[in-house]
């Protein structure tokens, strides 16, 4: 037994009869204040004098939320709802938020936040193919240490789905727009169970009951009741909630442009807005009429600057002494120091990602449950799980390629060793290089669709960015595999490329590292796009603008000074070149003899006997005999006129190969820096 001060006793954490009474948590927050509109950084110019005012989305909001009870924040629209739970949950830049937040009296920020507590987005971000098991299975792997046995992972996940009422759903797959799944308010409350798995000590949640019936809308807030009574400190926005459910939440905080006009227990708000003069009638939904008022208030010039006024005298005078009995109890209820009070929630199974690392101080806070490579393969295992479940998709890339292989080898069928079919197979590989990019695009909507999961999953930590790309590149790279096979199987022999068995190879390798670079490209692409059409415009144009510069269209030697840097980074250029080399190594393989020169000419129209007598002409003058069968164009002249011998086709194939790590690299600074999910 210990003694804090202000006479408050704390049993001893090993004392048997102390298990039965609840680690006693408060999440205080005083005089938050955040505006916007009005900062600019140190080197930027000052606003403009027209500029508009900055805009306070909070005002002094001060309150607190204990174990064991549910906090429900109310307001209009642009009241500052949701923006006062990002600043409870860390979700606001600390240098912008001013005030404090605190936790049994300790600042709460950082990775401790990230820790102890679970952010609920408005939105069920799920993966719709999985089933509601498996998610809630795959959010355990991410958030309980691997120490934990996968037996105690499954009975966590078990009790989980017997808290949240999900059994009869449980092997049922999430679902969407195109596939038949759960309900939208068994939905709702898988996606409150992915963010509270390793059962944590806050948990703040943004409309958990938007978009779902009365009868959803309640069950949802009765599992968060149960949640809280498990110990952990609840925070919810809601916008206008029933009888049924206002009579089971425990605190309201009414919001009103910022700024607080009525904090307390529902039973306070009849004798609060009674003595205000705006008398509740017998019947009437309280937070309805409450709410209607706070409206009809915000019209008058004033804004409902008269009610904050009154709330704040309420909140200190004898008048909060009608609120319930229950806030008496509270105010003299005494707290643990946070680090014990954690330790003892650990002790007693509850944050189940901290209980390997003992007590959860400022230094020794786990930033993630796992190493990497355990993230990397629970990331890849969800991905091809969902995957496989729709195998449509991959089935229409690989009928794309495939039709588009047929095409080319239907159109540049048996290509002859002619001039014609020299100019026919740069036609030709042209053609399959910058198609291998385009083909690509079909990347592009899989990150832009993901990315609120990955926000939601990262901003507590539920793995490392660099799993996550890890990830993404080992799950995409074995379909570039099979696409790559396909179309070198489908055009190489039926164009009649040369080279037999290890020019193939060669070229398949090339297909294949075009598919790399141009999927690391448009990987690349989403994160900076996050919008679908957009990103397809962008795509579109920059693949245009590669292929402009490959070489096909102008050569090297061809390309002004000005816009030869473009060429190097043209990512059609480097497969192009290598197929070309590959093609045309063989500096004895004729592809020009005799008259076969004049085609294309004037000359080329004129009789076969005009024609040798013209080349007998040539070579008296040059003092080399021409005949029907004297070679004139090689393989290596022909890579000559093209401007291709510069560099290398191994290095053009390893150019290629590294232009693909180099996006993902890319990608990752991306996530790193862009996707910090806090408000600035």
């Amino acid at each position: 037994m210990a003694i804090l001060p202000g006479d408050c006793v704390v049993l001893d954490i090993d004392d048997a009869a102390a298990q039965s009474t609840p680690v006693p948590y408060a999440l205080t927050f005083t005089d938050l204040s955040y505006t916007v509109g009005s900062r600019r950084a140190g080197l930027l110019p000052p606003l403009p004098t027209d500029a508009p005012p900055a805009k306070a989305l909070l005002d002094g909001i001060s309150g607190e939320a204990r174990d064991g009870e549910v906090l429900a924040v109310m307001g209009a629209s642009g009241s500052g709802k949701s923006t006062l739970l990002d600043a409870l949950a860390g979700r606001i830049a600390r240098g912008s938020l001013r005030g404090r937040v605190e936790l049994n009296g300790e600042a709460l920020h950082g990775r401790r936040v990230r820790a102890i507590s679970a952010y609920v987005m408005q939105d069920d971000l799920l993966y719709p193919m999985l089933t509601v098991r498996e998610t809630l299975m795959f959010a355990a792997e991410f958030r309980l240490p691997r120490a934990l046995s996968p037996d105690k992972k499954r009975a966590r996940v078990d009790a989980l789905i017997g808290q949240l009422g999900l059994a009869r759903a449980a092997d049922t797959i999430v679902g969407d727009e195109a596939h038949r799944g759960v309900s939208g308010g068994e939905r709702r409350r898988v996606s409150i169970g992915t963010d509270i798995v390793h059962d944590p000590i806050l948990l703040f949640l943004d409309e958990p009951t938007s978009g779902l019936d009365s009868a959803s809308a309640f069950m949802v807030v009765q599992v968060l009741r149960r949640i809280a009574q498990s110990g952990s400190v609840i925070v919810m926005t809601i916008h206008q909630p029933s009888a049924r459910i206002l009579n089971i939440l425990d605190r309201l905080l009414l919001l009103s442009r910022g700024r607080t006009v009525y904090a307390g227990s529902p039973s306070g708000l009849k004798p609060f807005f009674s003595v205000f003069g705006y008398p509740i009638p017998d019947n009437e939904n309280l937070v309805e009429f409450a709410l209607d008022t706070i409206r009809e208030l915000e019209h008058q010039p004033d804004g409902a600057a008269m009610l904050v006024k009154f709330s704040s005298r309420w909140q200190s005078s004898l008048g909060a002494l009608l609120d319930t009995k229950d806030d008496k109890d509270r105010s003299q209820r005494c707290t643990m120091p946070l680090e014990l009070a954690i330790a003892e929630s650990v002790s007693r199974g509850k944050l189940v990602a901290g209980s390997g690392s003992g007590t959860l101080s400022s230094t020794s806070v786990p930033t993630y449950a796992n190493p990497w490579y355990v993230e990397v393969w629970v990331l890849m295992k969800r991905a091809f799980t969902n995957t496989r479940r729709m195998p449509e998709l991959f089935v229409m890339r690989l009928g794309t390629i495939m039709v588009t292989g047929f095409i080319l080898a239907t159109i540049f069928w048996r290509l002859d060793d002619t001039p014609k079919g020299v100019q026919e197979r740069l036609g030709f590989f042209a053609m399959a290089m910058s198609t291998m990019f385009y083909v690509c695009a079909d990347a592009l909507p899989v990150f832009v669709q993901e990315r609120h999961i990955y926000l939601r999953e990262t901003a507590h930590n539920a793995y490392r960015r660099l799993s996550y790309v890890v990830a993404n590149t080992a799950v995409a790279f074995p379909p570039l595999v099979v696409l790559s096979l396909a179309f070198a199987a489908t055009t190489f022999f039926a164009v009649r490329l040369s080279g037999g068995g290890a020019s193939f190879a060669f070229f398949a390798l090339t297909v294949l590292a075009s598919f790399w670079a141009g999927s690391g490209f448009v990987t690349f692409l989403s994160a900076v796009v996050p919008h679908v059409m957009l990103g397809y415009t962008v795509v579109v144009a920059i693949l245009a603008y590669f292929l402009l510069f490959s070489g096909f269209f102008i050569n090297r030697d061809r390309i002004p000074s000005y816009w030869i840097w473009f060429h190097y980074l043209s990512l059609v250029k480097y497969p192009y070149q290598a197929v070309l080399q590959n093609e045309f190594r063989d500096a004895a393989r004729c592809f020009s003899r005799g008259v076969e020169m004049f085609d294309g000419t004037p000359i080329g129209a004129m009789s076969e006997a005009v024609k040798l007598k013209v080349l007998d002409a040539i070579g008296t003058t040059l003092g080399a005999p021409l005949t029907a069968e004297t070679c004139v164009v090689t393989g290596a002249d022909v890579l000559a006129q093209q401007a291709v011998t510069d560099i290398g086709r191994w290095k053009c194939l390893l150019v290629t190969v590294v232009f693909g790590f180099f996006f993902r690299f890319l990608f990752y600074i991306v996530l790193h820096f862009g996707s910090k999910n806090k408000r600035r």
